[in-house]
């Protein structure tokens, strides 16, 4: 597997991936939703952090990171890719640019709470509505450096 920057190609598909990730693990959201967050991830939310894209393999892309400082603000692998490391990958290339890291997840997301607690970040908050103000629970989690 091989991490490199984002270039503005890769936007359609890191939206479609994270579609597919979404659907796979958000079931707290309805299609409507989701769909209507597409536009806001591809013109809002990708162009606003560093992007850095994991390609398996075969050189396709199998997932992607967010960063701002040492927040990761999104990571979303491919619902067709997850189990193969993609994700553990992206948080060792965070870890060797920040060391400390910070995280919000869903708390209706337990497979996501889970990747992030198995990897070693610990719950350090929890707000009861997102940054949108919706009352989707965030938990605040941190990887000590």
């Amino acid at each position: 597997m091989n991490i490199r920057e984002r270039n503005h190609g890769d936007d359609l598909a890191l939206v479609d991936i994270w579609l597919r990730s979404v659907r796979a693990t958000h079931t707290f959201l309805s299609e409507k939703e989701i769909q209507a967050m597409y536009p806001q991830v591809l013109n809002t939310y990708l162009p606003s952090v560093r992007v850095w894209v994991c390609e398996d393999d075969a050189g396709e892309v199998a997932g992607f990171m967010g960063l701002n400082g040492n927040k990761v603000e999104m990571l979303f692998v491919d619902a067709n890719k997850r189990g193969k490391g993609a994700g553990r990958r992206l948080l060792n290339f965070a870890r060797s640019l920040h060391g400390t890291l910070l995280v919000d997840v869903n708390e209706q997301n337990p497979q996501a709470h889970g990747f992030y607690k198995h990897y070693g970040f610990e719950d350090v908050g929890r707000s009861a509505y997102d940054d949108s103000g919706r009352p989707f629970p965030i938990i605040h989690m941190k990887l000590a450096g």
